[in-house]
């Protein structure tokens, strides 16, 4: 099993930053590929981000790029998500998403199926 928890959600304005924080614990996380996902009010749980386990790999959605970059450290156990230009839009609950696989190619890590283990998620609301 592998534990997640996820830190760093707020209210903040349009064209702020936020930085997002996801602690696991319970395996070896170097054993895991990690994303973020992120689901608004009424509408389906998307993908935003991936990194392999090695962090030589990330993928972000057309939605976030340029704007929102992945990062993780091993040491710590804690896979981040760096958003700025945030976006009325971004407003979601933002969940951070264990895979155990050692794929590179993280462009095959988009859908939720692919990932074992969830956490609660932690709320972004960007206002106008």
């Amino acid at each position: 099993q592998v534990q997640l928890v996820e830190s760093g959600g707020g209210l903040v304005q349009a064209g702020g930053s936020l930085r997002l924080a996801c602690v696991a614990s319970g395996q070896t996380f170097s054993n895991y590929a990690m994303g973020w996902f992120r689901q608004a009010p009424g509408k389906e749980r998307e993908f935003v981000a991936a990194i392999s386990w090695s962090s030589r790999s990330t993928y972000c959605a057309d939605s976030v790029k340029g704007r929102f970059t992945i990062s993780r450290d091993n040491g710590k156990n804690t896979v981040a998500l760096q958003m700025n230009s945030l976006k009325p839009e971004d407003t979601a609950v933002y969940y951070c998403a264990a895979a155990r696989t050692i794929t590179q190619q993280m462009s095959t890590m988009s859908t939720r199926s692919k990932y074992d283990y969830w956490g609660q998620g932690t709320q972004v609301t960007v206002s106008s």
